[in-house]
């Protein structure tokens, strides 16, 4: 009841403005890491720039550096957050969200990296290194992180292979498959994409972070730090998406899936999609991602098509052969990537059906949205200082434009939903649980249960 109660007061965003606090540590020691290694990245790339683009290209490199040093010193010394000066189509938008920040928080001094909210102040310093970019041509469409990702992919491959392996073994069987087999496999491959979300360059600040063990032996043991599990309302969704067509056929809904990392994540992504199809599960699917390099690594379009050309082009018979499926599943329109400004932008996700109702009126298409990761959970839940056992409804804040379930490992200090001392049991077993990664959950919400 005590936790119903704390609802009536909302709690506030978290804040670098805590001392000591995760948001704190991100702020003064995450976010300039990561700025630095963009900033090498910028360097070492200097003669790819002067080959591609001449003296251009040279001048091009060291404005970039200029104004991402500048960025790393606004940040560094608590400056006011500026307005974006680039002219791109979400400008504007950006730049009204800091106005009613302004409005907010009083005068334009109190608008700054530690005394603002994490949430919007770290989505923003993305934002600024895309803007320092795109006011230098001919290098704005570089993606910064781009190694970092190919990386994490090549360095997985051998989980990849098992993984496509372990998929081809499922579709060769899958007309003898009972409805329990099929529900056994379909919990499986959602949790390997639950796990993928290990695999974020953002949490270790671009440090390698790819997966080298095979993600199905690994279930077992995994389980247990499953904080919530919701996975047999994800599957009665699904199966209840199912509805007989005029012609006496079974026809199926369609699932969406909020993308978070590019690299093995995104793979574990495909192969749980590819599932839904192949099992006759759904018949179809759309992959939402970031329009621009986000959050070290996110997938952006660029992304989602190199990762399944790569794999088609794999010295390997089932990860090549999953590759080809996969490619076949867009050439027919059963799968399909889109991206809108909103994924790139601040907002809570409670704001979506104002700020953006085309996005919120795509998503009320789908039967079932899948929520990956950390940063989608943090806006989810508007990046609050929740009580642990507020529920995940109330933490939604009105947010549903369809049943939806987010797969998360907690790597911020944000979680809703849990048991009655579970909360406080973690806390004393393991200080660290809301963000080490470690932990994980697939927490589910319709306003239809």
């Amino acid at each position: 009841m005590a936790a119903e109660l704390a609802v009536h007061r909302l709690p506030p965003p978290l804040s670098a403005k805590v001392v000591g606090s995760f948001a704190y540590l991100t702020v003064k020691d995450r976010l300039p890491t990561i700025l630095t290694k963009v900033i090498d990245t910028i360097h070492r790339n200097k003669n790819k720039f002067f080959e591609e683009y001449g003296e251009e290209g040279i001048q091009a490199e060291k404005q970039t550096i200029s104004l991402l040093s500048k960025l790393r010193n606004e940040l560094q010394t608590d400056k006011p957050v500026l307005a974006l000066t680039d002219g791109l189509p979400d400008t504007e938008s950006w730049n009204q969200y800091l106005q009613r920040h302004q409005g907010s928080e009083g005068d334009q001094e109190s608008v700054s990296w530690f005394k603002s909210t994490w949430l919007y102040v770290e989505c923003y310093m993305y934002r600024r290194i895309q803007e320092a970019l795109w006011l230098n041509p001919p290098i704005s469409d570089y993606d910064v992180f781009s190694e970092g990702k190919t990386q994490s992919f090549f360095e997985s491959q051998q989980a990849v292979i098992t993984l496509c392996t372990h998929l081809e073994n499922i579709k060769e069987r899958m007309q003898e498959l009972s409805k329990n087999q099929l529900l056994e496999h379909f919990n499986k491959l959602l949790q390997v994409s639950l796990w993928g979300n290990k695999c974020d360059l953002s949490i270790s600040a671009g440090q390698d972070n790819s997966q080298k063990i095979s993600p199905i032996d690994s279930l077992r043991s995994l389980q247990p730090f499953i904080l919530v599990d919701d996975s047999n309302m994800v599957w009665s969704t699904l199966i209840s998406a199912q509805t007989l067509g005029q012609s006496g056929k079974i026809t199926t809904g369609r699932v969406d899936i909020v993308l978070d990392n590019a690299g093995f994540e995104l793979v574990t992504d495909l192969v749980l999609a590819d599932f839904l199809i192949s099992s006759g599960l759904t018949r179809e699917i759309h992959f939402h991602g970031k329009s621009f390099p986000w959050f070290v690594s996110d997938v952006t379009a660029k992304d989602f098509h190199w990762t399944i050309r790569q794999t088609m082009a794999a010295n390997h018979k089932w990860m090549s052969k999953s590759g080809f499926e996969w490619q076949n599943y867009m050439k027919e329109g059963v799968w399909s990537y889109h991206d809108h400004p909103f994924w790139t932008q601040p907002h809570e996700f409670c704001d979506m059906a104002t700020d953006a109702p085309d996005l919120y009126a795509t998503l009320q298409g789908a039967d079932l949205v899948l929520f990956k990761g950390d940063l989608n959970y943090r806006k989810l839940t508007g990046d609050r200082d929740w009580n642990h056992m507020v529920g995940f409804d109330c933490a939604l804040r009105g947010f549903g434009p369809t049943p939806l379930c987010s797969l998360r490992t907690l790597k911020a200090n944000v979680q809703v939903g849990l048991q009655p001392g579970q909360g406080e049991k973690l806390t004393s077993q393991d200080p660290d649980w809301m963000t080490s990664g470690k932990y994980a959950i697939i927490q589910f919400h319709s306003t239809k249960s």
